[in-house]
């Protein structure tokens, strides 16, 4: 089957179908009689329409492959810079949390969880600004490269407009010769069958050196797509190991500052809820 255009419609432009000059015209001149010039004409026209209809196939099976890329790569970008959003959204988020807790009355009366509340807000700076550079690093080695080649397509799309409307010239012009040429054979018919192939022969030239250009082109860019962004997925990786890198120092010694020593995770949660029942007992918190 072949591709579909982004409005859902199936695409079908086949070629016109190509004349035999000077087969019906003169068959004598070829050893075809009268009779049978028709019947060899309409045989060599079916074998040339068939063949065109393989090389319209080939050129939608490239077009529609690209087509596919320019929205794979617009959804790429569109992800990428969806990410890297939420990703400063995140540090930027930590920092006011961290902030916040710095301003708290509570800290002013603890000296002890006061020491707490700055290291963890020196630490969440830290994340923030590892993370700043990290997003300005995939923004400068990915995003901004994705929107280069997504700027490519425009220029490529309007040259394969150029190309249908080559094709649409020459159809109406096909048309016309093959019109003169179910007439009968008079002068008058035949001057005009002669025009009308003249005109046709620069716009069949026209309409063959834009397909073929793009038959030739087409595949070219398509393959260069793994070099040109293989570069950039290796800079997201090396972003993220030196990102996550850091925040494994920063943590950690935050972790260092803060945590009481020899405490699991799970005598702590029972230091908590033996506090929370504490709380709870308190007159003023009980259930009535």
């Amino acid at each position: 089957m072949g591709y579909r255009s982004r409005s859902g419609s199936p695409r079908n432009r086949l070629y016109p179908r190509h004349v035999g000059f000077g087969l019906a015209s003169s068959p004598r001149n070829h050893g075809v009689d009268s009779e049978t010039a028709p019947r060899a004409e309409g045989g060599y026209r079916g074998c040339l329409q068939t063949k065109n209809k393989w090389v319209e196939r080939d050129f939608e099976r490239e077009y529609g492959k690209l087509q596919q890329l320019e929205d794979q790569t617009k959804k790429l970008q569109k992800d990428m810079k969806k990410s890297t959003d939420a990703d400063l959204a995140m540090s930027k988020s930590a920092v006011k949390i961290s902030s916040d807790l710095l301003s708290n009355p509570l800290c002013e009366q603890e000296p002890g969880f006061l020491e707490m509340v700055t290291a963890f807000d020196t630490a969440m700076k830290r994340m923030d600004a590892f993370n700043q550079e990290k997003v300005n690093q995939i923004q400068k080695t990915v995003i901004e490269p994705l929107k280069k080649f997504s700027s490519v397509f425009p220029s490529l799309n309007m040259a394969v407009k150029r190309r249908e409307q080559a094709l649409q010239d020459y159809k109406r012009l096909q048309s016309k010769v093959e019109k003169y040429e179910e007439k009968e054979r008079t002068g008058p018919v035949l001057a005009k069958l002669h025009q009308a192939r003249e005109e046709l022969r620069p716009v069949k030239e026209d309409f063959e050196a834009k397909n073929k250009q793009l038959l030739e082109e087409m595949p070219k860019f398509y393959s260069s797509r793994i070099d040109y962004f293989k570069p950039s997925f290796e800079s997201l990786v090396r972003a993220q190991v030196v990102y996550y890198t850091e925040m494994h120092k920063i943590f950690g010694d935050l972790s260092a500052q803060i945590d009481q020593p020899g405490l699991s995770d799970e005598q702590r949660e029972r230091e908590n809820e033996a506090k929370l029942s504490e709380l709870r007992a308190l007159s003023i918190v009980a259930d009535d």
